[in-house]
């Protein structure tokens, strides 16, 4: 029977033998875990994640989300399986079971959320940003805000959004005209609209709790002026409960391409002047708080678009595998139909999808890992390291993630023919839901920017550059493994490349080049994710490689063919070390054209009249 939404054997590798998360537990944070207890997690959530919330992905995506009078209905699908979600504890599984948590690493919650979007992302959406939301009141609240918020929304009773964008503000948030006007009693009052509010209004929850930028009443123009606030659906009462109205209506939710179960919501604070909300944090540092919630979904985002790649990987190779279409290339005329999977080019889109999901589960995984070296870190310097690490990653794992998820969504299409681009499949679907992942939560060039113009001078340099040492320390161990010697050579001069290009870019942007700089920003960004998928898969094949040979011994041509065909073992780890090999010396091998071309600085995008564009 072929696997859904993720590879599971390839799942318990990356977790166990390329990451050995099991170290974790050495330390005093997850002491009382084990790798047994982190196997039954991940069973766990892929029960979950199959039983439950994929049978609702066709039907959510057909019914999609009712509004009437200023009410949302979610998929009626949707309730069993958050009630589920919320009855297991998914929906904080890295948080303290204090305020309803699992107490798990973060790296599992990241695997957990990429079964539960390959799934379905469109519900996904729901549970994320009600944890998202939380986490800014267990960074910033008061005691008395963590007391009356935390619990009910780290455990899914009530829900959480993020309101940034407005008619008139889009990206750039700091035009946003949303205002708060003091209150006597300490409270303000709020008044403005946001639009594309994903889960700003729906029924899955009691009560819902807006994280609301605006500028109060007096405050200067421009980001340094905006202050946030935690603005209730419902006021809450004295015991806890949700109470009266508070003047929060929902005036439309959007017709989109996909992600139909996700009600992507226009909300209007204050309509009747009646709608209250509390500071969060300090006033004027609305921005910076924001970013602890922006950063948490951008890498959340990568892992969305993760599981939608996943599971379009899987359904194209079953597809492949059954499909009979066309002889066999070297057959001649009297030859027999075959499935497609033996045809060249369907290989080769495998092969390239493989490359991909495998590769952006490494990354994104691993940047969970980094999450955790920092959360058990002893000392400030340790600490301080890996979360530099996770903040240069996260454009990496949100822009490139997304993009190379599309893309094998759409490969994917492309390998079911004509019956792909139907809705008879699921992989049109999916590819109709992913796309929102390079959009939402910054779209693609804003990262770009963000990794050109902030995180690759991070630390003066260092931290991009003991990212570039750890790669090339793999680089090295690599080396010595017979048979990987060629890829490590590849890899280890595509870094060097990257070095290079990274700073005749960073210098041009400092400089009278820095419109043509950012023009390239895009193309950067891609080819350091193909670096770093290039330093995971040789991470991988350093793993694979002896324990195939301790398996197949040196076998070669036929005989090594009979031996991975009758062994699993051996069948995975000769896949991830041929995997690896067709990614290193085909598409980062490409890659080293990309930072050519980079590095020229071409500058027409930014020279050309506006009136030369044609229209």
């Amino acid at each position: 029977m072929a696997q859904a939404i993720s590879d599971r054997r390839d799942v318990q590798f990356v977790l166990n033998e390329q990451l050995s998360i099991g170290g974790l537990c050495e330390s005093e944070i997850y002491s009382d875990l084990n790798t047994k207890t982190f196997d039954l997690f991940m069973k766990e959530a892929r029960n979950l994640a199959v039983k439950e919330i994929l049978p609702t992905l066709k039907e959510s995506d057909q019914q999609g989300c009712g509004f009437d009078n200023g009410k949302v209905t979610v998929p009626p699908s949707f309730h069993r399986a958050y009630k589920l979600l919320c009855e297991g504890e998914w929906l904080s599984v890295a948080d303290d079971p204090e305020v309803g948590g699992q107490g798990m690493p973060i790296v599992l919650a990241a695997a957990a959320l990429e079964l539960f979007s390959g799934a379905n992302l469109a519900f996904s959406i729901y549970p994320m940003l009600g944890h998202g939301a939380a986490k800014l009141v267990e960074h910033y609240g008061t005691d008395l805000q963590k007391k009356v918020y935390l619990k009910n929304m780290f455990t899914g009773h009530w829900g959480g959004t993020m309101c940034l964008t407005e008619p008139s503000a889009g990206s750039d948030v700091g035009a946003l005209t949303t205002v708060a006007k003091r209150n006597p009693d300490g409270t303000y009052s709020i008044s403005g609209t946001k639009i594309f509010i994903s889960a700003g209004e729906n029924d899955l929850v009691e009560n819902i709790i807006h994280p609301v930028l605006a500028r109060i009443e007096g405050d200067p123009e421009g980001t340094p002026g905006i202050s946030i606030f935690l603005v209730p659906k419902y006021r809450v009462n004295q015991d806890g409960s949700p109470g009266e109205f508070n003047d929060v209506v929902c005036d439309r939710i959007e017709e989109k391409m996909g992600i139909h179960g996700s009600a992507t919501c226009q909300l209007t604070f204050g309509p009747k002047g009646q709608c209250v909300g509390e500071l969060l944090g300090e006033e004027r540092k609305g921005m910076r708080i924001m970013f602890v919630m922006m950063n948490e979904e951008r890498l959340n985002v990568g892992i969305q678009a993760l599981g939608a790649a996943s599971s379009s990987y899987l359904l194209a190779l079953d597809y492949a595998r059954q499909r009979v279409q066309g002889k066999h290339i070297l057959s001649g005329k009297d030859g027999q139909g075959v499935p497609i999977i033996q045809h060249p080019d369907i290989r080769r889109m495998l092969i390239q999808m493989k490359a991909y999901v495998e590769g952006m589960r490494s990354l994104n995984y691993y940047t969970g890992m980094c999450m955790d070296r920092a959360r058990v870190a002893t000392g400030e310097d340790d600490r301080a390291k890996w979360q530099a690490r996770v903040d240069l990653l996260t454009p990496i794992c949100k822009a490139y993630s997304t993009e190379m998820g599309c893309k094998v969504c759409t490969d994917a299409i492309q390998v079911y023919g004509g019956y792909g681009y139907t809705q008879e499949y699921p992989v049109e679907q999916i590819a109709r839901d992913c796309k929102i992942t390079t959009i939402y939560e910054g779209t693609t060039g804003i990262q770009a920017m963000d990794l050109l113009g902030r995180k690759l001078a991070m630390g003066g340099g260092q931290v991009f550059l003991s990212l570039i040492n750890d790669l090339k320390a793999t680089v090295d161990a690599a080396a010595k493994i017979a048979g990987l010697e060629e890829m490590a050579k590849r890899v280890s001069a595509a870094a060097d490349k990257l070095m290079e290009t990274a700073q005749i870019l960073g210098k041009s942007a400092r400089g009278e080049k820095a419109l043509a700089a950012f023009a390239n920003a895009c193309p950067f960004l891609e080819a350091m994710g193909d670096v770093i998928l290039g330093w995971m898969h040789l991470w991988r094949a350093m793993v694979a490689a002896p324990k195939l040979a301790k398996i197949v011994g040196q076998k070669t041509g036929a005989d090594l063919a009979a031996a991975v065909a009758a062994n699993k073992d051996a069948a995975f780890y000769d896949g991830q070390v041929r995997t690896a090999a067709y990614f290193i010396n085909s598409l980062l091998t490409a890659s080293l054209g990309k930072m050519d071309a980079i590095q020229v600085g071409e500058s027409a995008p930014v020279d050309m009249a506006d009136a030369s564009f044609g229209g």
